[in-house]
């Protein structure tokens, strides 16, 4: 596919447009001038812009590698082993800690750019804290001690994360080199996608079924190898759709600002091939939750945009008819077959409130949602090792103050982003919020906070974008 695809592209910079235009001159200056663009900008240089721009570089890779590298859940990293080789070290995940290792060193690298200081309204600051902290209380009652101090590892970076977010990168004006670097690695995320497409995961599953090794495999990597839906770096198909619907509409509007030098037939090329192959890896992903939260979202931009309210009505009308119908008819056969996915995670839900019944001020510890499940779970129900709901899971975990705390720090977050933060709907601050509102939505049917590659990420841009309304409304306006 991409040998075709770059004889498409040889074929289009052949071509001439129209009077003194070069087509094949144009593109590949325009790609050059990209790539430039990308990891620089014009403005002066000074020792603290040179470092800033430095950091935020580092940040971009930390970030950028997670997707590459840190798509498993935290309580399944026993199962990752070191990689031996170059090869091994260049294509399969790496073990969490190896995150950790480098996450650790570049926050504490920021302590020099942050800037100190409490806004209001100050709730904003602590919730996330405050959810850290009854995490630790709860962890005392765990029933699991193994995976209850896996997970507190991981949910630890969450907070740093947002408070990198939110003490450092809002002071940081220029993130050219943050979403370049980040921009670059979501599309290898992307590439692996298309190549599971095109023929990659037929190639897997012929490798493995013919050297005989099936039956050491895991279960679940089986069952995901049986299936034609793609799921890139990540641990399967659904959190592949995370990963789209959080990065994919800042990273678009990001492309779209830094290419305006461009002319415009580049520019068409890029931004359109990205959304083209981002979107088309969303549909390929197979994740039904992500094209309604897709289309949702879609929803979401086309109400805050400038139209008439009597536009936007018959607009989203139009669109929530067309998506609806095409979701029928793609998952029609699906559901007659009886949606035995939706049938288990209604299973897990119950599971989950059941368990805080039972434990409602502690519950069973972050991180083991598995352990009481084998016990209260109906026979005919698959085993599950998360609740695929990470509010419910919070409940059943770190009972219901665990629950409010997180809903808290995520729902309220958002909500009061939305209210108060005055951005325009093209801007990146716009899409970052969009993005993040996505992933709080899957988070009703998935478990993407106990992935590093979400986790980590929705934190950093949830203390981002916290701070910069706290900015907006403490001094009037803020430039990120």
């Amino acid at each position: 596919m991409f040998r075709r695809l770059w004889l498409w592209r040889l074929g289009c910079c052949n071509s001439n447009y129209d009077g003194d235009f070069d087509g094949r001159r144009e593109i590949v200056a325009g790609f050059e001038m990209f790539l430039r663009m990308a990891v620089s900008d014009s403005t002066p240089q000074t020792a603290e812009k040179i470092w800033a721009k430095i950091y935020v570089g580092l940040v971009g890779l930390v970030f950028g590698l997670a997707l590459l590298k840190f798509g498993n859940p935290v309580i399944l990293d026993n199962r990752i082993e070191p990689p031996k080789d170059f090869w091994e070290f260049a294509i399969q995940s790496w073990p969490v800690a190896w995150g950790y290792w480098l996450l650790g060193p570049v926050a504490l690298l920021g302590l020099g750019l942050a800037r100190w200081k409490v806004t209001k309204p100050s709730w904003m600051l602590w919730l996330p804290l405050a959810w850290l902290m009854w995490q630790l209380v709860c962890a005392t009652h765990t029933v699991n001690p193994e995976l209850t101090q896996a997970t507190l590892k991981h949910f630890v970076a969450c907070v740093v994360c947002f408070y990198l977010g939110f003490f450092v990168l809002s002071e940081v004006r220029n993130l050219t080199q943050f979403w370049g670097i980040v921009f670059i690695c979501f599309a290898l995320v992307v590439w692996m996608g298309l190549d599971q497409h095109f023929g990659g995961l037929d190639t897997l599953r012929r490798f493995v079924y013919e050297q005989g090794h099936a039956d050491q495999l895991a279960p679940e990597f089986l069952k995901k190898l049986g299936s034609n839906r793609i799921f890139s770096t990540l641990v399967y198909p659904n959190a592949f759709a995370g990963v789209i619907l959080l990065l994919f509409p800042p990273l678009a509007v990001w492309l779209w600002n830094s290419t305006k030098e461009l002319p415009n037939v580049v520019r068409g090329v890029f931004v359109g091939f990205f959304v083209y192959t981002t979107v088309a890896c969303l549909y390929w992903s197979g994740s039904k939750s992500g094209w309604l939260i897709g289309l949702i979202m879609t929803l979401l931009v086309l109400w805050y945009g400038k139209h008439s309210t009597k536009q936007k009505v018959l607009i989203m009308c139009v669109l929530l008819l067309v998506g609806l119908f095409g979701f029928a008819l793609k998952y029609s056969s699906y559901f007659e077959r009886g949606a035995s996915s939706v049938g288990a995670r209604f299973d897990y839900w119950r599971a989950a409130i059941q368990v805080s019944k039972e434990n409602p001020v502690w519950g069973s510890g972050p991180g083991t949602f598995s352990i009481p499940y084998k016990r209260v779970k109906k026979p005919e129900s698959e085993m599950a090792r998360l609740a695929h709901n990470d509010y419910l899971e919070q409940l059943s975990d770190s009972g219901i103050p665990g629950f409010f705390l997180y809903c808290s720090s995520i729902i309220g977050l958002l909500v009061f982003l939305y209210r108060k933060s005055k951005v325009s709907v093209g801007s990146l601050e716009f899409a970052t919020r969009l993005g993040l509102s996505g992933w709080a939505m899957q988070e009703f049917v998935e478990f993407g906070l106990y992935i590093p590659a979400i986790g980590w990420t929705s934190f950093m841009f949830l203390g981002w974008l916290t701070a910069g309304t706290s900015n907006d409304i403490d001094k009037g306006s803020k430039t990120f």
